[in-house]
């Protein structure tokens, strides 16, 4: 039986989908990647259904089938033109894209789309996907998943190490060496205000963000509406937490600071970047059993040399590097995380880690679509 596996992941930044060919035996190998982006009309009419709206249930199941769709594409692409045969493949994991997600609501939920079952009719490809919702039933937060691919991946004993995933949110996963004692949380917003903002500023741009972070250094740090942004609740709320696009939006930022107009776009820019690296810090500050030795930066705000910069200086008991230091691309981790999640469900390996997202136990994740 074939041991390759593909992943695909759309994060909360919406700009596109993050394809990759793994396998896993004898070890986690990345063989192959590529980045879609995804359609303009395509993203504007997902970031609208993080939100509330008329006829919310026609527009879902509509979506559902079109990014369904716009995967198995992308997918098809992706093996012609890395000649990859499609009976090598074993599965593919799919994440879909999450359009909410609310695991402290009265009855608590998550919704990604993607229809997995358009996915494997399309593709001629099993599918295993729809891998948080047995977290949420089990009383978790069906998020982070990631922190138990970082452990096989990066843990090593006696050193303390965190990787903090820069995506439209930031969340990061404590390895002390011992996959017992893996932490992983949310801490907070880190592109996805950063993109909004710029977007907002830059309607007729050909980009929809802050390329190399050269809006942001034209600013200056605004301590008086860092202020207002620090006192959400949500960064002093204890781990396990998560949170997604669908909090941390624009309108966020208006309700927080009402005279938005009145400030300098860059500096506003420029606070935002400082907002996710102080959240970041305090974090690990008051959340982790001692700072970490080392910091390995994924995702794609480890390419902003801003954000970076400002991890630096607050995180100065650490030594701050990208993941590419341990051999794996920072835009290609979560997708490979999602292949590994689609073996670890076929070999029956528990997806979850209970101490960070707070379910009752492990457990197996997702479901398998078949292609037949």
């Amino acid at each position: 039986m074939t041991a390759r596996y593909l992943g695909l992941m759309s994060g909360t930044s919406m700009d596109g989908l993050d394809i990759v060919l793994a396998e896993f035996v004898p070890r986690p190998e990345l063989l192959a990647h590529q980045h879609f982006p995804l359609p303009a009309e395509l993203a504007v009419q997902l970031d609208a259904l993080t939100r509330p709206q008329a006829n919310e249930m026609h527009l879902v199941a509509q979506l559902d089938r079109q990014f369904a769709e716009f995967c198995a594409d992308c997918v098809l692409t992706f093996l012609a033109e890395n000649n990859i045969a499609m009976d090598s493949i074993r599965a593919i994991g799919s994440h879909g894209q999450t359009i909410r997600h609310a695991p402290e609501a009265a009855t608590p939920y998550t919704v990604q789309i993607g229809d997995p079952n358009t996915l494997a009719a399309l593709t001629g490809i099993d599918v295993v996907a729809d891998f948080r919702r047995k977290d949420i039933a089990l009383g978790g937060q069906g998020a982070p998943l990631v922190p138990a691919v970082h452990h096989t991946l990066f843990a090593q004993p006696n050193e303390a190490r965190v990787v903090l995933n820069l995506g439209g949110i930031a969340n990061l996963t404590w390895l002390p060496g011992q996959a017992t004692d893996v932490l992983g949380f949310d801490t907070g917003p880190a592109n996805t205000l950063l993109d909004f903002w710029w977007q907002a500023q830059h309607p007729n741009a050909s980009t929809t963000y802050d390329v190399d972070g050269a809006f942001a250094q034209q600013g200056t740090v605004l301590a008086d509406v860092l202020e207002r942004l620090l006192a959400d609740p949500f960064f002093s709320q204890p781990p396990p937490k998560s949170t997604g696009r669908d909090y941390f939006h624009l309108g966020w930022l208006q309700q927080r600071v009402a005279n938005l107009d009145t400030y300098a776009p860059a500096d506003i820019q420029r606070t935002l970047v400082e907002l996710t690296a102080v959240t970041v810090a305090q974090a690990m500050t008051h959340w982790l059993p001692a700072r970490p030795q080392q910091v390995f930066l994924a995702g794609g705000g480890a390419f902003n040399p801003v954000l970076v910069e400002a991890l630096h200086q607050h995180l100065t008991d650490s030594q701050v590097q990208s993941i590419a230091e341990l051999g794996m691309h920072p835009q290609h981790l979560e997708a490979f995380a999602f292949a590994w999640l689609a073996h670890a469900y076929l070999e029956k390996i528990p997806g979850n880690l209970p101490a960070v997202t707070g379910a009752r136990r492990s457990a197996v994740l997702g479901g398998l679509y078949s292609a037949l």
